[in-house]
């Protein structure tokens, strides 16, 4: 594990305020990468203001040996405004929990080290490899500061300490190393305690202990500047056998940055006449959604027996006391933890940038699901992430589902091979306008029998998901006189509260008052999508009595969408719910709920309902909006109440969908609605487009939501999970 901190010294409290973790509460201007590539490396850039500097970070990749390579990372800056003073103190650090570990080469000196500093290691994984850190031609350190001379001996130095954590606490690393900071400088500034004489200056006393303990597994290295400053870091893996130098950083970051615009280029062809501007914030956001990518292990706390009291007759008698589940590694997105329903939009972009690495990801959530066809809602694993995150949300329970948004992922990285296999298609013709497009991390693009091995290896755990799904989130018809084609077909979350349906995805949206009766219409359209999908699935691999399953089960879910969602009185697709007289009504609240159907392209062109779901979507007074479609019309008594979180803002991934079924389906094949699909369309993408990269622009950040009025970016930024979806509008990938 490597990681970096740094704070300003032109006063003691900027220490108290160290940047470390992407915190959006530090008050940074801006951080983003601007290029980045998993396989390669990438360029960040980080504004602090506070501390007047802009922080740049390069990393490049070196293929070569057993163990994954070698890398070389470069971390500059500048200051932010030229005016004023710039003075800053970074430090680098590495660990190691579990097996292997870590020596100190370079020798130590109890007032800091000139010169490169250079550690070893070992571990399973890595196997042997080396730690070079080594400074910039033109640093400065501050020297010109009251007291200077007391510490004369140690300006300008590479300040280090190294201890030993304790087993999986190394990802404390940012309390340990500012405490021993913290430590030496209480010792430090004891003798300076004459208000009349002044302190010294921050940036002599605010340094590690240069000292080491026996069996290390934390070390870390300190560098103070005043002014620009460039420090090298490089990881040598020992099975590699080549050595790196600044050069390779000098030479090399420019040819991936060429190399990177030529991807892009290729990957999300712009439409004639996009700005400079636009297509530079483009490739911003899609290097955040690729650099966030992390990879994230550990235990998670289950509870399988809570259950809510409406939920209380189909729950089991299991004694509802929470246990310790160890699940499978993951790998997601932009947080210390993920859900499934987030992280199948991700996949949406990083499979249009790198489809095999999207399929990694992928295989490591289907293998999360466990034999009951059960995966948790929220991935919370281990205790770095559990210390992040709130804790009624920490427990996980076994009956709660998710939408289903992993499927969306596999049709969109696998749709083009199982169209040509099911089409019989020659496979050369497959690619003959695109093949300029395949590169590294195009494999299963260019070899269809390593996509059928993969959907064969996640089909078993995937069918056993979806039997989850129908097993444990069915509702109920025939108990409340319900009539429909279908006696089985009919869907509700579970785990809901009486404000919030939390399982949904959609928080606090309008629902009816919580019953064991009611049916929810978005469940309803995640499973004929989640049936289809499974479909495409079975045909592609030979299971054709499965496929033949699915296909009767995806028509009984749509004739049931039709016999019990739709209300011909509020012409809309509507919940279902129960009223004070125990009777089955409709719960209509028109937003992206009512919407599913649609956004889902569950309905034909055809279909008689779609004019009045384009009339709901159209209208100034319910979800049309200058800025994106809002989540809750205009005109309810609930538009913008309350947490207001759905309840009105602008989603992107939700704008994304509605595109998207425009795109592929209603506005190009024929039918009564064809033209106003196109108008649609049109006006709004460039809606979405100009309203997110206005904020951007604005505010240096793409965000959770915007605001359904105003248009302005709402709550986290950055937010380049599902955000970042606005590149793949603007290049039209859906």
């Amino acid at each position: 594990m490597t990681g970096l901190i740094w704070h300003g010294t032109q006063d003691f409290q900027s220490f108290q305020k160290a940047r470390h973790a992407c915190d959006q509460g530090d008050g940074l201007s801006g951080y983003t990468w601007t290029e980045h590539d998993a396989r390669e490396g990438g360029v960040q850039t980080i504004k602090d203001p506070t501390n007047n500097v802009i922080v740049t970070t390069e990393l490049l990749k070196v293929q070569g040996g057993e163990h994954g390579g070698s890398w070389a990372a470069r971390i500059k800056g500048e200051p932010l405004d030229s005016a004023f003073l710039s003075r800053t103190s970074f430090i680098f650090y590495f660990g190691v929990d579990g097996l292997g570990g870590l020596e100190m080469d370079t020798d130590e000196d109890e007032n800091g080290l000139e010169g490169p500093v250079k550690f070893s290691g070992s571990t399973p994984d890595l196997g042997d490899f080396t730690i070079r850190i080594v400074d910039g031609p033109d640093n400065n350190a501050v020297t010109n500061s009251p007291h200077a001379q007391a510490f004369a001996d140690r300006i300008g130095k590479t300040h280090f300490t190294g201890m030993r954590t304790v087993p999986g606490d190394v990802w404390k690393a940012r309390e340990l190393l500012m405490n021993a900071v913290l430590k030496h400088a209480q010792e430090v500034i004891a003798p300076f305690q004459d208000p009349a004489k002044g302190a010294p200056h921050p940036s002599f006393v605010l340094q590690l202990p240069d000292e080491v303990y026996t069996a290390s597994n934390l070390f870390a290295v300190q560098k103070s500047f005043d002014g620009e400053f460039q420090f090298d870091v490089f990881f040598e893996s020992g099975s590699a056998k080549q050595k790196l130098s600044s050069s390779i950083l000098d030479n090399g970051i420019p040819a991936f940055k060429e190399k990177f615009a030529k991807k892009f280029n290729e990957k999300f062809p712009f439409p004639e006449g996009a700005s400079d501007a636009l297509i530079a914030f483009s490739k911003s956001v899609t290097s955040n959604l690729i650099g966030g990518i992390g990879y994230f292990y550990g235990d998670s706390i289950v509870d399988p027996g809570f259950t809510r009291e409406w939920d209380e007759e189909e729950a089991s008698d299991e004694e509802g006391k929470a246990f310790w589940s160890q699940l499978d590694r993951i790998e997601g997105a932009t947080y210390c933890y993920s859900e499934p329903k987030d992280e199948g939009f991700h996949l949406l972009h990083i499979g249009a940038w790198d489809n095999d690495l999207s399929l990694e990801i992928l295989k490591d959530w289907i293998n999360l699901i466990d034999e009951d066809g059960w995966v948790a809602r929220e991935q919370i694993l281990g205790e770095e992430a559990r210390s992040k995150v709130p804790s009624e949300f920490i427990t996980q329970f076994p009956s709660y589902a998710n939408p289903p948004t992993l499927t969306m992922a596999v049709t969109a990285d696998l749709r083009t091979l199982i169209w040509a296999w099911t089409s019989a298609v020659d496979t050369q013709a497959i690619f003959s306008d695109d093949a300029a497009s395949l590169s590294a991390g195009d494999d299963y693009l260019k070899r269809p029998e390593l996509a059928q091995e993969f959907l064969r290896s996640i089909y078993p755990k995937l069918r056993r998901h979806y039997d989850w799904f129908r097993r444990t989130q069915r509702g109920q018809i025939k108990q409340y006189g319900r009539t429909a084609r279908s006696r089985t077909e009919a869907y509700r979350w579970r785990g809901r509260s009486e404000q919030h349906v939390l399982t949904s995805g959609m928080d606090d949206y309008p629902r009816g008052p919580a019953h064991a009766g009611e049916l929810h219409l978005d469940l309803m359209s995640w499973m004929a999508f989640f049936t289809r999908t499974m479909r495409d699935i079975a045909g592609y691999i030979g299971e054709a009595d499965d496929e033949k399953s699915f296909v009767a089960i995806e028509k009984a879910i749509l004739d049931n969408l039709e016999d019990l969602h739709w209300s011909e009185e509020d012409q809309m697709y509507c919940d279902i719910g129960i009223n004070t007289d125990d009777e089955s009504d409709f719960v209509c609240h028109k937003g992206y709920l009512s919407l599913f159907p649609f956004l889902l392209g569950l309905l034909e062109p055809s279909s008689p309902h779609l004019a009045s779901i384009f009339d709901i979507l159209r209208s100034p007074d319910h979800l049309w909006s200058p800025y994106g479609i809002r989540s809750l019309s205009a005109s309810h008594p609930d538009f913008g109440q309350g947490e207001n979180y759905w309840k009105g803002p602008i989603w992107i991934q939700m704008n994304y969908m509605a595109l998207s079924s425009l795109y592929k389906k209603y506005a190009k094949e024929p039918g009564p609605n064809q033209a106003r699909a196109k108008e649609i369309y049109a006006e709004l993408r460039k809606n979405v487009i100009d309203n997110v990269f206005k904020e951007y622009e604005r505010t240096g950040y793409v965000w959770e939501q915007y605001d359904a009025i105003t248009g302005e970016g709402r709550r986290s930024h950055p937010f380049t999970g599902w955000t970042s979806l606005v590149t793949m509008i603007l290049a039209e990938k859906y």
